[in-house]
């Protein structure tokens, strides 16, 4: 289909050059000016039309190869990136236009026709440069959160509010995805806006969902299945973005880059990528914060009762378990394995990889 309409092209391109410039060749150079039948618009536009026609068989191969590899790369681009460059090169085109205009009226010779191609070319050029990599900033500009400001009259206290106009998205990268938490912390209406799942973050899930590895071939797909709860179960709006960032490797660094692209929020539960977020001054939820923040405070002092799992790292030391999940450190637990004791809390670590809880046994006695 592609081949007939590029040579249905060169035909009628051939047709409109036989029109005008054949008569100048046939006429001029081959002096056949006597020739009635060479001296006719419609003979030229028939020949030049054939001649063409010919050359597409040569030419044919060449021109798909380079529409496809220009197709191939219009796809491969995010659509802000041709939205902005193809809005910097109109802009440009305009200024070129505007500037042509009086230069044309001063009629100089030779130089007046260059001119306004050169201005056309160059400032075009340059409308389209800025556009594109000034993209991140109009981007920012166009997509800063409005406000509407309200009055409201508290007990005689006339007070301004300012309400916000638009959401910012959240960007999911796949660990969130993976851990799961993800989608009940959608369905309790905690996170709102729009959610946006990048293509590459799908691809990494679908990579991860066909390993050889039957750890990580689960993980990939229980991702996977995340996904469709939360776009078919939950009432919150999802966005497949299709774009990618072709020029960066790392998933993690096309995440920051997207979010500064759409001036949105990473989620996540990877640590590291936190604290790149935070380098690159992008703001990050993290799930493992906000499932920090909601477990139950607990204080050094206070008394704990829990069941001993297993010996710890370190000499005499043993491990527990809270309900929730949180790691408890017992001093000389050791000798406690396997039985329910009453421990008192020495000290809480708290990070956003996790929190950690040290204690020693309220009584040593007991131990067998």
């Amino acid at each position: 289909m592609l081949k007939r309409i590029i040579q249905s092209c060169f035909f009628i391109i051939g047709g409109t050059l036989g029109v005008f410039l054949m008569p100048a060749l046939l006429l001029g150079p081959l002096n056949l000016v006597d020739h009635a039948l060479i001296n006719n618009p419609y003979v030229t536009a028939i020949l030049g039309a054939v001649i063409f026609y010919a050359l597409s068989f040569w030419l044919i191969d060449y021109v798909v190869n380079f529409v496809k590899w220009v197709e191939d790369k219009l796809i491969k681009t995010p659509v802000t990136d041709i939205l902005f460059g193809t809005l910097g090169l109109i802009i440009g085109l305009i200024v070129a236009f505007l500037l042509g205009v009086p230069i044309n009226n001063f009629k100089i010779p030779f130089i007046d026709p260059v001119i306004p191609i050169l201005l056309t070319l160059i400032i075009g050029y340059l409308g389209f440069q800025v556009g594109f990599k000034k993209r991140d900033e109009l981007i920012q500009l166009f997509s800063r959160t409005g406000t509407s400001k309200k009055q409201v009259d508290i007990n005689g206290q006339v007070l301004t509010l300012e309400q916000p106009v638009s959401k910012r998205h959240k960007i999911l990268d796949t660990s969130v995805i993976i851990d799961g938490r993800i989608a009940d912390i959608c369905q309790t209406g905690f996170l709102d806006g729009e959610i946006v799942i990048p293509q590459f973050v799908l691809g990494e899930l679908q990579h991860i969902a066909d390993s050889s590895d039957a750890l990580k071939r689960n993980r990939g797909r229980r991702g996977l299945d995340i996904l469709k709860r939360i776009q078919r179960d939950i009432p919150i709006q999802v966005t497949i973005y299709e774009g990618d960032f072709e020029e960066i490797q790392e998933v993690d660094s096309k995440l920051v880059k997207l979010a500064k692209l759409l001036n949105g929020i990473v989620v996540t539960n990877d640590f590291n990528l936190n604290k790149v977020c935070d380098l690159q001054d992008v703001q990050v939820l993290n799930i493992n914060d906000l499932a920090n923040a909601v477990k139950p405070v607990v204080l050094p002092g206070e008394e704990l009762h829990v069941q001993m799992i297993k010996d710890g790292k370190e000499h005499n030391q043993g491990i527990a378990y809270l309900d929730d999940g949180t790691m408890i450190v017992v001093e000389d637990g050791k000798n406690y394995i396997g039985k329910h004791i009453d421990v008192i809390v020495t000290s809480v670590l708290q990070t956003s990889a996790g929190r950690m809880i040290f204690a020693k046994p309220k009584a040593y006695g007991k131990a067998l």
